[in-house]
């Protein structure tokens, strides 16, 4: 059984930084990509970023191009989200996700396993 366990959310003010955790297992986490999305209240779930499985590729939306970087850790079983310059607009709850495949991939349904998500709160 794939469980995804997301940490590292909390409070920050704009232009702060949050680095996201997420800890797999349940398979083999180096065969498989990994994803982050966001939910914000009474808004649709929000592709952010994807990593293949070996790490060599990634692909951003573009509302967070340039100021998040995704990254994984093969050796602890960890994929990351490192937020920089961070704003009110970020406020939501960041879930990670694992898809079937070893590449990248943007779309949630093609995700079929996700964590139970942690909450960032970007205070102005």
């Amino acid at each position: 059984q794939v469980q995804l366990v997301e940490s590292g959310g909390g409070l920050v003010q704009t232009g702060g930084s949050l680095r996201l955790s997420c800890a797999a297992s349940g398979r083999t986490f180096s065969f498989y990509g990994m994803g982050w999305f966001r939910q914000a209240p009474k808004r649709e779930r929000e592709f952010l970023a994807t990593i293949s499985a070996g790490g060599g590729t990634t692909f951003y939306s573009d509302s967070v191009k340039g100021r998040f970087t995704i990254s994984r850790d093969n050796a602890k079983n960890t994929v990351y989200l490192q937020m920089n310059s961070l704003k009110p607009e970020d406020t939501a709850v960041y879930y990670c996700a694992s898809h079937d495949g070893a590449g990248t991939r943007s779309l949630e349904i093609q995700y079929p396993y996700w964590g139970q998500g942690t909450q960032v709160t970007v205070s102005s």
